[in-house]
């Protein structure tokens, strides 16, 4: 199951773990104009530990899911931030 919702400077994402019976912590992913974090409760120390990925590693991110194992460099457009 997850959550969407668009905040004034950032869309956020909660995925909510209905899996098995270990389940994890919800993780939450907040999308913003130049980033994208995302953040899970660790258990042991019920501390946020956050992720922050530029648009650069997202747009390898979503590349890497449809590829097979390997070493990749994506091409860059040069009109491409």
């Amino acid at each position: 199951m997850f959550t969407i919702e668009h905040d004034f400077d950032a869309t956020v994402i909660t995925l909510i773990d209905e899996g098995g019976p270990a389940l994890t912590e919800d993780v939450t992913i907040t999308a913003f104009e130049d980033c994208v974090t995302l953040e899970q409760l660790d258990p042991l120390s019920g501390e946020p530990v956050r992720i922050a990925l530029s648009m650069v590693q997202v747009q390898d991110l979503i590349a890497a899911l449809d590829l097979p194992e390997g070493s990749y460099r994506l091409a860059r457009r040069a009109d491409a931030g």
